[in-house]
């Protein structure tokens, strides 16, 4: 059998200053910061985001998603304050609304509030721009 080559810089680790997005729970869809890790299962987490904040709590990590977004360097069980500077020089707020991840999720959002005559101008939408794309491309086979 062939070695296998493993690198553990792509796997997102469950480590302190990791940001976390909450999949459940009341804090749904907001931001968070690994502080310390409880045990194999529960973390403590602290979101000092200001138009979203979460409070400082243990959180199961089946309810969360790991970002790729690390804070470096940031002291184990660290105070409300030290998090909130550490978030603020680090821009998490901004990395994470820049990043696809945010745009995919805003993008399902607003689709999932459209009513039915809504989705179906976005289906007629989408069907003629997809006309206009194969008219375009058997026009350029054509001439090949």
């Amino acid at each position: 059998m062939g070695d296998a080559d493993i690198t553990t810089s792509a796997w997102r680790l469950v480590e302190v200053g990791r940001v976390v997005l909450f999949g459940a729970g009341p804090y749904n869809g907001r931001l968070a910061t690994i502080v310390e890790i409880i045990d194999h299962k529960r973390v403590l987490v602290d979101g000092p985001s200001k138009d979203k904040p979460v409070p400082r709590h243990s959180a199961r990590l089946a309810d969360l998603s790991l970002t790729p977004i690390v804070i470096p360097k940031l002291p184990r069980a660290s105070r409300n304050g030290i998090v909130r500077a550490a978030w603020e020089k680090e821009n998490v707020d901004g990395k994470f609304t820049e990043s696809n991840w945010a745009k995919k999720r805003e993008q399902f959002q607003k689709r999932r509030q459209l009513n039915d005559f809504e989705r179906f101008k976005v289906m007629k939408l989408r069907k003629q721009a997809r006309f206009e794309v194969r008219k375009t491309l058997a026009k350029i086979s054509s001439k090949a």
